[in-house]
C-alpha cells in the first residue's frame, strides 16, 4: 500500500478493523421486529407506519468494511417494513390504501350455508344407509311375502287357491275400447280391472274373425280363440267342483275373485251385414250359454250372469227382439236419442252405432238393451278446456234419458289428447252420471288420480 493510500480513520482515531468477527452480537434482535396483530390495532382508516424498530437500523458503529452488509440489511428491513403493514386488515400505508374488511354478516351467512349443506348431506347419507340395509336385510314380513310358496318353505302349497285367477284385482267401470289391439286381448283388460271388452267381428268363410278392418284379419285371431274359449277357461276355474264345493252354486262366480257378482260385458261390434252375422254369433256363444254363463231375459226379467253379451255396430234390432220369451244378447241403444231435451238429438255419427236402430227411445229397456252409447264428438261436440253450458246440458239430458230407460250410459270418441284434457273429461263424465268410461289407456284410467270413482 502506498502513502497515498492511507486508510481512513474514524473520529475516535482508531483505524478500521478488518476482522471476521460475526455480527450476531451487534445485530438487533429480529424477534422484536415482529409485533403481534393486537399491538397494531388502530381505528379503521387511521394510517399506520412501522416504528423505527421495524423500518431502520443504526449502523453508526458498524465498521467501514461492512458497508455492503449495511446495505443488505437496510434492504431487508425496508422489505419487512412494507410487508408488516400489507396484510393488516383495515390498515393503510404509503404503499397500500386502506381496505374495508368483509362484513361480518356475510361470513356468518356463508358459514350457515356450509353448515346446512353438511347437515343435509349427513341426513341423506344416513337415509341411504338405512335403505340399503333394509334392502339387504328385509324385515320378516317382507321376506315371507317374497318367498311365499317357495319349495322347502312352510308356505309351500299355500300360494294358490282354485279361484285365484284375478286375485287382488278390483273391478273398475271402464270399457276396453278395441280390446283386440292390446298385446294380450281380454287378459290385459281383466288385469286392469275393466268390466267391459270390445271385439269387432267379420264373417269370412263361415267363421268370425276379429279385427278393426279386413286388412288386419288373420286366420288364427278368431272370435273363439280370442274371447269365447278364454272366457270358458276362466269361468271354469272360477267355479270349481272340489270336495269342499261338490256342487255348482245357483249364482255363479264371475271373472273377478274380489267381486264374483260383477258381470263382464262382451261388446260385439257387428262389422259385416248384421242379418248375415246374427246366426253365427248365436252359434259361437252357445258354449257360454250351455254353461249358464250368459245374462239372459226369461220373458219377465233380466237374469244377470258372469258374461253379458251386447251387440252394437250393424247388429239387427229386429232379430234381437224377435224372441219375446228368451234372449241372451242385448242391444247397444242410441244414447243421443234418449232425451228429446237434448239439442243434438238426431245428429249422432253412424260409425260405431247400432246400424238400423230405431230412433224411438221408448223401445229400449232392460229387457232388450244394456248400454246406451253414442259418439261424444258427434253428439256433444269438441271440448277445448271445459264443456260449455250447452254441452253440459246435453250430457245431462242424455244420461238422464238413459237412466230413465234403465240403461247404462256410455260415450265413445271422447277427447283423448292432451292427456290433461282427457283426464278432466273423464272426471266430468263420471260426475255427470256416465256409468262406464270408454278408454284406450287402461293404466291411466284404472290407476290414475284424476277422479274418486274407484
Amino acid at each position: 500500500m502506498t502513502s497515498g493510500d492511507n486508510p481512513p480513520t474514524f473520529s475516535d482515531g482508531q483505524s478500521p478493523k478488518l476482522h471476521n468477527e460475526p455480527l450476531l452480537g451487534r445485530r438487533i434482535d429480529h424477534e422484536r421486529l415482529y409485533d403481534q396483530d393486537d399491538d397494531l390495532e388502530r381505528a379503521e382508516g387511521e394510517p399506520i407506519e412501522c416504528s423505527s424498530r421495524q423500518s431502520s437500523f443504526d449502523f453508526a458503529d458498524a465498521p467501514l468494511g461492512e458497508t455492503s452488509i449495511q446495505r443488505n440489511w437496510q434492504a431487508r428491513f425496508h422489505r419487512y417494513a412494507t410487508f408488516c403493514t400489507r396484510f393488516i386488515p383495515g390498515r393503510r400505508s404509503k404503499s397500500r390504501p386502506a381496505t374495508r374488511a368483509k362484513p361480518k354478516y356475510l361470513r356468518v351467512g356463508l358459514s350457515f350455508v356450509v353448515i346446512t349443506l353438511l347437515v343435509l348431506g349427513v341426513i341423506q347419507f344416513v337415509s341411504l344407509s338405512f335403505l340399503t340395509l333394509a334392502a339387504i336385510f328385509p324385515n320378516q314380513a317382507a321376506y315371507i311375502v317374497d318367498h311365499w310358496g317357495d319349495p322347502s318353505k312352510t308356505s309351500q302349497g299355500l300360494l294358490h287357491w282354485p279361484t285365484d285367477f284375478s286375485r287382488d284385482i278390483q273391478p273398475v267401470p271402464c270399457h276396453s275400447h278395441n280390446d283386440y289391439w292390446r298385446k294380450v286381448p281380454l287378459y290385459s283388460a281383466l288385469q286392469a280391472g275393466c268390466i267391459g271388452v270390445e271385439a269387432d267381428i267379420w264373417l269370412v268363410d263361415d267363421d268370425l274373425y276379429v279385427g278393426h278392418s279386413t286388412s288386419s284379419l288373420t286366420s288364427n285371431r278368431t272370435f273363439r280363440s280370442l274371447y269365447i274359449n278364454p272366457l270358458l277357461d276362466i269361468l271354469t276355474k272360477q267355479n270349481p267342483i272340489t270336495k269342499f264345493h261338490p256342487n255348482r252354486d245357483s249364482i255363479l262366480n264371475g271373472v273377478f275373485d274380489t267381486d264374483p257378482t260383477q258381470t263382464l260385458v262382451l261388446l260385439i261390434d257387428f262389422k259385416s251385414n248384421g242379418h248375415t252375422l246374427w246366426p253365427y254369433v248365436q252359434a259361437q256363444l252357445d258354449p257360454l250359454r250351455q254353461a249358464d254363463y250368459l245374462t239372459y231375459f226369461d220373458g219377465t226379467s233380466r237374469i244377470e250372469r258372469p258374461i253379458t253379451a251386447v251387440a252394437t255396430g250393424n247388429a239387427p234390432f229386429d232379430l234381437l227382439t224377435s224372441n219375446s220369451t228368451y234372449r241372451d244378447i242385448f242391444f247397444d241403444a242410441p244414447l243421443d236419442k234418449m232425451s228429446v231435451e237434448s239439442p243434438s238429438s238426431g245428429q249422432g255419427s253412424k260409425r260405431g252405432a247400432s246400424g238400423d236402430a230405431p230412433t224411438d227411445a221408448s223401445l229400449y229397456n232392460p229387457t232388450n238393451s244394456y248400454y246406451a252409447s253414442t259418439s261424444f264428438d258427434a253428439s256433444i261436440g269438441t271440448v277445448w278446456s271445459n264443456p260449455s253450458t250447452i254441452q253440459l246440458e246435453n250430457i245431462r239430458a242424455q244420461v238422464r234419458g238413459a237412466h230413465n230407460q234403465g240403461l247404462k250410459a256410455r260415450y265413445w270418441e271422447t277427447p283423448f289428447w292432451p292427456r290433461g284434457l282427457r283426464n278432466h273429461m273423464w272426471k266430468v263424465l263420471i260426475e255427470e252420471g256416465v256409468d262406464i268410461l270408454n278408454v284406450d289407456d287402461l293404466k291411466a284410467a284404472t290407476q290414475g288420480t284424476w277422479g274418486n270413482w274407484r
